[in-house]
């Protein structure tokens, strides 16, 4: 049965997330720079990487499967190359230095290489598609996942990756950029997480039981033994998710996922490619080039179409206005795990006063 959502505020709800990573010993920038992050990723909708995150950061941080205040290492830098090592750090933090080191090195000599490997987990990686994009350039990234193998290769029926991630930014003129963001398994784990909590079923054909039999029950994927999701596209996913674990792992110098689950931790890796139009001369043609393909696209009865980012965009407007929906579930494991390290929510946290209750008695 579906619950109703919790709405809550997202100004008191960035500070309500800072101030849990304060408590769990994070430095201001530190805390801050996650909770943007987290919250961000709830006002664009993918709710799987928001703020949910947060109880499995605070087992991670009590394990020490995660390192609070890290700071990138370098491993090989060059004026156009860096890759760097994020220690086992927040990745919200160790991706968001290494993208920005990037940024200043691709628009130095036009692009840059980014590697960032054994940081854990990097969170959404549009976000990373966006801070390029702020700056004017265009940005491709490669993630590997090392943790529960969650996904089976097309043919197989045994979890062998996670959910490896692929993103593109292409920023525009006096328009929010162009942003494709998506997991190359039919869905990603906590979007799985979210539905089960919300007492939702999954689409058919994402998720198989242990033994093989199609489900579109979510909590099949977290049982005992557990489920296993597919690649978006048959093949095609499965051959993104192969070369995201190799560029992102591989050839950074990361490990790639080669047996089960050894701790906690999620680790990622991500090559980052750093393009500064600019430098390629294509500064003033991209964005009219940019427009006039759209203008195509949507020519012809197809004026509904949308582009990479635009449910986002409109999902960051409506969750702006009228508060940032949390499912009852993962609303009271934050609050537990906030309580865990010392952190209480607002009193008025919530847009409608919804489920105080909750908050009192976590």
């Amino acid at each position: 049965m579906a619950v109703e959502p919790v709405l809550v505020d997202e100004g008191r709800l960035h500070d309500y997330v800072a101030d849990i990573f304060l408590a769990a010993s994070s430095s201001d920038r530190e805390a801050r720079l996650i909770a943007r992050h987290l919250v961000d990723s709830n006002l664009r909708g993918h709710d799987s990487h928001g703020v949910g995150s947060i109880p499995i950061y605070v087992r991670n941080l009590q394990s020490g499967d995660l390192l609070p205040n890290q700071s990138l290492t370098t491993v090989t830098e060059t004026d156009s190359l860096l890759i760097c090592d994020g220690n086992g750090g927040y990745g919200q933090v160790m991706a968001h230095d290494a993208i920005a080191i990037g940024i200043v090195k691709a628009r130095d000599k036009g692009v840059a290489l980014v590697g960032l490997r054994n940081s854990h987990h990097v969170g959404r990686i549009g976000h990373w598609a966006e801070q390029c994009a702020a700056a004017g350039l265009v940005s491709i990234h490669f993630v590997n996942v090392v943790s529960d193998p969650s996904v089976a290769p097309f043919g197989g029926v045994a979890a062998r990756v996670g959910t490896n991630p692929f993103s593109v930014g292409i920023p525009r003129d006096g328009k929010r950029p162009i942003v494709l963001d998506f997991a190359t398994s039919k869905l990603a784990v906590g979007k799985v997480r979210v539905a089960m909590n919300q007492g939702k079923p999954l689409p058919p054909g994402a998720l198989l039981t242990a033994d093989g039999q199609p489900t579109t029950d979510p909590s099949i994927l977290f049982g005992q033994p557990k489920g296993i999701l597919l690649p978006f596209g048959d093949h095609k996913g499965w051959g993104l998710s192969f070369v995201c674990e190799l560029l992102g792992a591989a050839l950074t110098g990361g490990k790639t996922q080669s047996g089960p689950k050894k701790r906690n931790a999620t680790i990622n890796c991500m090559l980052s490619i750093i393009i500064s139009p600019e430098h390629l001369g294509t500064t003033d043609v991209i964005s009219p080039e940019i427009d006039t393909f759209v203008g195509w696209v949507r020519s012809g009865g197809n004026a509904g179409v949308l582009l990479p980012g635009d449910l986002e965009a409109a999902t960051t407007d409506e969750r702006k206005a009228g508060g940032v929906p949390i499912d009852a579930i993962s609303w009271s494991d934050i609050v537990a795990a906030g309580r865990q390290v010392g952190a209480e929510p607002p009193a008025n946290i919530h847009r409608d006063g919804v489920a105080d209750h909750i908050t009192q008695t976590g």
